[in-house]
């Protein structure tokens, strides 16, 4: 049997409940929610990266992208990733951000399959991405 590892990168605070910010198991690796809190600093709350759904999906990717990087993947790993909006009205916005995002990733592999949702987040948060990678 395959050990399952939880993956927390220096940049990431230790969750505020009982789950892991990624776990891989085998050639699995399941990236959780993430949301664009710039890299954690001891001792103090996490802060959103600013108020715009710019500033905080780049900082998603990027807090997406380390968590992939501490359990080996990349993003040409990821098999499926997971979009959450809280307004309908950021749809356009986000999907130029994400095509510009990955257009300068240098891919190698087919981009990931892509599912968008509309949910609530705390105040303040804007997009939550979550993401399926399988390596090798």
């Amino acid at each position: 049997m395959t050990d399952k590892t939880a993956l927390t990168p220096a940049t990431h605070t230790t969750p505020p409940a009982k789950f892991s910010h990624g776990v891989r198991k085998g050639n699995i690796l399941q990236v959780a929610g993430q949301v664009g809190f710039l890299p954690a600093v001891e001792g103090q709350t996490p802060t959103v990266a600013g108020p715009t759904l710019r500033e905080q999906t780049l900082q998603t990717f990027a807090n997406v992208k380390a968590i992939l990087e501490e359990g080996g993947a990349s993003w040409d790993d990821v098999m499926m990733m997971r979009v959450y909006l809280t307004d309908v009205d950021h749809f356009a916005e986000m999907n130029d951000l994400y095509n510009t995002y990955f257009g300068e990733q240098g891919l190698k592999e087919a981009p990931a399959a892509r599912t968008t949702v509309y949910v609530g987040l705390p105040k303040g948060l804007l997009i939550e991405i979550d993401a399926l990678a399988v390596l090798g």
